[in-house]
């Protein structure tokens, strides 16, 4: 990735000098880019704390030395801001991009990301885009994809994203978020930013932290522990930094009273007693699952010799999931009554294992600075349905089942290189960075056991529907079946060049461009232009025009997925199966993009930063679920395919094109008061508004069956899951051992549709809040330190779904779950620590 750092490298001062007598640039440590550090706090670790609240609005780019340093500088074309481990940590939630959405008004990450699958695994956008549409490296190098496919209705609906909370907490140094969409910079998949995650390299000291959280409601009790621990390596700045985390996160629920019918009506036609007396607390969908999950961390390196230096980094996760789905009362035609008389709540659940592993030597010859790299990643993720029943196979159903895996993986090996050059008609040298890769991408989905999918042959067994057909399969999540199993794979090859020059002393451009070739998709090229002019020491402006270029994920192209509901049965089709074409899909195309961008980088005053952009993407050929197919016709033409009770299907599409206009206004003052303490005051705006700008033509196959080919609620769900716009107050206060933190954030209003089915008269328009967060810390003694706080503070509830929405789901969709701020209330948490 040309313009964002290889690995997080210091070194030792004399190191620093030998370096730069070989002609490198020595690595700045990360600390180098917070001024006014040393005068804000006494104690080292409260200091810490204060150092990255002015640099959440400070714009950095394109680092000094774009294949060696650790971090990027300041003063440069592309928009970047700097988020410490600090302030991240400070918020008390238990992963990244938690945090993130906290700290960032151009980031939405709901807390809950949609029913099935989606709830397993937390996705983010980025200006109003989709969650892929970002790119993710840790220390400057790709991150692997997760292999959870995004199937169902959610914020992120359709998606394959990178899962940033994998990574402790512990080992994070800084998350630098580039809000430009810059793929001929970055990295393909770049349209709506980057997020580079830098880890912690230091030689010496760690920290222990224990988190105890739950909600006000008295749910969804957590244990959160994080730590890390350095060591020096050698006497030339070697480093060796471990973090490890642990978590437990017990469920939620806010899900309201079953409104659904329970029993059979009695043989005269009366209502059957028990359904006046039976208890209606049945729905448990819309909440948080269970989740445990443990991650590991290394960060190290070891120079060879003076101007080389090998290093290693790798992360491992262990996630275990259990989210209860819909509840299949004791009248439904799936439930084996034999075996559960009042009905039974599914469990679908996820075990999944994610590494990544990637190693290099770095070093400077002849003037250039050059680092060689692998990077492999694995994602294996396991789904199980508990609790459930295969109805076709009567008293022999078993009751828990495994229901296949989805595996993804990435090897990627490179090259980059830049040297500096002076030519004598310009000021200022002239930096060359240019590299290649080679990625191998797999997506495998393998199949389930024998019941989890098949059909046993036996009809409802009791009941006045006897004899029926039930649906095959466990109920709540059918297994993968060997038909629908795959292995897939693809080769990219990518090559870059980026050029950054002043063809005057305030006057900065930069020159990137993207070479990209697919096996199974075009060749693509990608450009970028920049510029940066600097008025004085306090004002400057700059802009960008950038193309860009996402191909789609295999599991995109490959993944299927089949869900029950209490009334009908759901499948996301690959977009190249039989069935996807008999619906006009086909093969996928990869999307296009152009960006244009301004903005100003202004100090006014001492103290005093303020960031402004404008910004305009628009994307041709935008993937995204179709319309949820049904009717009559439809589900003839799946049984003739051998899809029996299969009612909706969807598929991956490229259906519209999209402009996406926005901006964002960032401020910061540092203000201090001696004897009243030290104060920051921050001011975060983000507005972007996402439009379709043209509809690709409905498939003939469409238009035959009278089926829409992007209707209303799938284009809500691409539209309108994020708000338009964020605005955040934040106040920061500090004297002595204390330190108090204090945020307001209104989320501006968004559309959720309960059902496709829904008029429009039934949509939810979830209004603007406004939303308060608190924390209070104190430094018991120089190594011990206690936080409480607390997220949504005044236990903020977004208004009710549509009385038509609830009924639509039995009663178990109470709140719009698309909600950016979540729908579960205040939250609060106690933090203690001890700084090694």
């Amino acid at each position: 990735m040309a313009a964002l750092p290889a690995t997080a490298y210091a070194g030792t001062a004399e190191e620093g000098k030998s370096r730069d007598r070989q002609g490198a640039h020595a690595a700045p440590a990360p600390q180098a880019v917070v001024k006014n550090a040393s005068a804000i706090k006494k104690t080292a670790h409260k200091q810490d704390v204060l150092q990255a609240s002015p640099e959440l609005i400070s714009v950095v780019g394109k680092q000094e030395n774009p294949v060696l340093s650790g971090t990027t500088r300041r003063h440069s074309t592309a928009n970047v801001q700097v988020i410490s481990a600090q302030e991240i940590v400070r918020t008390g939630q238990s992963n990244a991009m938690a945090a993130l959405e906290q700290l960032m008004p151009s980031v939405s990450s709901p807390s809950f990301s949609g029913v099935g699958s989606n709830r397993f695994i937390r996705t983010m956008q980025l200006r109003n885009l989709s969650a892929d549409q970002t790119l993710v490296l840790v220390n400057g190098k790709r991150r692997h994809l997760t292999a959870n496919f995004n199937a169902n209705a959610g914020p992120n609906s359709g998606t394959e994203p990178a899962d940033l909370s994998l990574i402790p907490l512990s080992a994070i140094d800084h998350i630098e978020v580039i809000t430009e969409g810059a793929s001929a910079l970055y990295g393909q998949d770049a349209i709506a930013g980057a997020v580079n995650i830098v880890l912690k390299h230091n030689t010496s000291g760690g920290s222990l932290n224990f988190v105890d959280s739950g909600y006000y409601a008295g749910d969804g009790v957590g244990v959160n522990g994080y730590g890390d621990y350095a060591i020096k390596l050698g006497n030339r700045g070697g480093y060796l930094d471990v973090a490890a985390q642990v978590s437990n996160q017990l469920p939620t629920n806010r899900s309201g009273l079953y409104t659904g019918s329970m029993y059979f009506p009695l043989a005269d036609g009366s209502v059957d007693p028990r359904q006046t007396k039976a208890g209606r607390d049945f729905n448990r969908l819309e909440g948080l699952g269970h989740t445990t999950m443990e991650t590991l961390s290394v960060n190290g390196a070891l120079p060879i010799t003076d101007s080389i230096r090998g290093y290693l980094t790798a992360t491992y996760g262990h996630r275990t999931v259990e989210n209860q789905v819909t509840y299949r009362n004791p009248a439904n035609n799936n439930t084996v009554r034999a075996l559960y008389p009042d009905g039974f709540i599914p469990l679908m659940g996820m075990t999944e294992n994610d590494f990544q592993v990637n190693g290099g030597v770095q070093g400077t010859t002849a003037g250039f600075d050059w680092d060689g790299y692998v990077t492999f990643g694995r994602d294996d993720e396991s789904y199980t349905t508990l609790n459930s029943d295969n109805p076709t196979f009567g008293l022999a159903s078993k009751r828990n089942f495994y229901d296949g895996s989805d595996i993804s993986t990435q090897l990627v090996t490179g090259f980059k290189a830049s040297r500096n050059f002076t030519p004598s008609f310009l000021s200022r040298p002239v930096t060359l960075e240019f590299g290649g890769e080679y990625r191998h991408d797999t997506f495998q989905l393998t199949a389930g056991e024998y019941q989890s999918w098949a059909n046993g042959g036996v009809k409802v067994l009791d009941g006045p529907n006897a004899g029926a057909t039930a649906t095959p399969g466990a109920s709540g999540h059918i297994g993968a079946s060997p038909d629908t199993a795959s292995n897939t794979a693809r080769d990219t090859f990518d090559g870059h060049v980026n050029l950054s020059f002043h063809i005057l002393p305030k006057w900065e451009w930069t020159l990137g461009g993207h070479v990209v070739s697919y096996s199974s998709l075009a060749t693509t090229e990608t450009g970028s232009v920049g510029t940066r002019y600097d008025f004085n020491k306090r004002w400057a402006i700059r802009a960008n025009f950038n193309t860009g270029y996402r191909p789609p994920t295999l599991g995109q192209e490959n993944y299927y997925y089949t869900s029950t509901f209490p009334t009908y049965t759901f499948a996301q089709l690959p977009t190249t199966s039989a069935a996807a074409k008999a619906l006009g899909g086909g093969q996928l195309k990869g999307e296009y993009s152009r960006s244009y961008s301004i903005g100003i980088d202004a100090h006014p005053v001492d103290n005093f930063t303020l960031t402004a952009n404008l910004y305009r993407i628009a994307i041709n050929d935008r993937m995204a679920n179709s319309t949820q197919f049904g009717g009559t016709a439809v589900e003839s033409m799946l049984n003739n395919l051998g899809l029996n009770g299969i009612r909706y299907v969807q598929y991956y599409t490229n259906p519209v094109n999209t402009v996406t206009n926005g901006g964002d206004v960032n401020a910061a003052y540092n203000l201090n008061l001696h004897k009243y303490g030290q104060w920051i005051f921050s001011v975060g705006v983000n507005f972007a508004d996402t439009e379709i700008s043209h509809y690709n033509s409905t498939p003939s196959q469409l238009l035959a069956l009278n089926q829409p080919y992007f209707d209303a609620y799938a284009q809500n769900t691409l539209l309108h899951s994020s708000p338009k716009n964020r605005e955040t107050l934040g106040i920061t206060w500090a004297k002595d051992k204390w330190l108090v933190s204090f945020q307001e954030q209104r989320y501006g209003q968004l559309t959720y549709i309960a059902n496709p089915s829904l008029a429009a008269k039934d949509w939810t328009v979830v209004k603007p809040a406004f939303i308060t967060n608190l924390t209070v810390s104190y430094d018991i003694n120089p190594r011990w330190s206690l936080s409480v706080g607390a997220q949504n503070l005044f236990n903020k509830y977004p208004n009710q779904v549509s009385k038509a929405g609830q009924a639509s789901s039995s009663g178990a969709f109470k709140y719009p779950y698309y909600s950016a701020y979540g729908f579960m209330g205040g939250y609060y948490f106690a933090k203690i620590s001890y700084h090694l």
